[in-house]
């Protein structure tokens, strides 16, 4: 027979059926293997020069992950060290000053000074500082009576609707409600 490709089966023919078809290929002048006697040895694995063929199946491959196994812990590492230093470089970038506001780039270099300097006769002058004007007090409208009673009995519906966790936190939301039924019950309500 000719050089043939892999051979394909209606049925998968069993490990021992392949060995002995690729021992009748290759020694046909050798008896055939009695079936009760013990199965041979396994033959060598092919080498690179046999192709996949003659055994019908590929030669196994182990997987990407397992062969570079040792890659994984240094690709973690590094992706770490990188996140980190990213991290710390975005959060050190902008300093923070009062107001939240971010202070501009400083220049590194210092800048020289243009002015001239300062008479000794001011330096011993007390310096004036103005009065800090007093900022005028807005004042309100008082909320109507009418309002201030809606507004607690809102606000005791909102306690009613709290679950307490604990024996003092309830008796505190007792507490709290006893004085805003008492400022609903009231003929006059103190002013907020």
């Amino acid at each position: 027979m000719s050089d043939e490709g892999p051979k394909l089966y209606s049925t998968k023919p069993k490990k021992s059926q392949l060995k002995q078809q690729s021992k009748v290929k290759g020694m046909s002048s050798s008896p055939a293997p009695n079936p009760m006697d013990p199965p041979a040895p396994p033959p060598p694995p092919p080498s690179a020069s046999s192709s996949s063929s003659s055994s019908g199946l590929p030669p196994h491959k182990e997987s990407f992950a397992r062969r570079y196994k040792f890659v994984w812990p240094l690709l973690l590492t590094v992706n770490l060290a990188i996140g980190a230093y990213l991290f710390v470089r975005t959060k050190n970038k902008g300093t923070v000053v009062e107001d939240g506001e971010v202070a501009a780039d400083v220049p590194s270099t210092p800048v020289a000074s243009t002015t001239a300097p300062i008479p000794e006769q001011l330096i011993t002058e007390p310096v004036k500082v103005p009065k800090p004007t007093p900022e005028l007090v807005k004042v309100q409208k008082s909320i109507p009576v009418d309002q201030q009673r809606e507004l607690y009995k809102w606000m005791l519906e909102e306690k009613r609707k709290i679950k307490p966790k604990n024996p003092e936190e309830k008796k505190k939301v007792d507490e709290e409600k006893a004085i805003l039924k008492q400022f609903i019950r009231a003929k006059s309500i103190p002013s907020i």
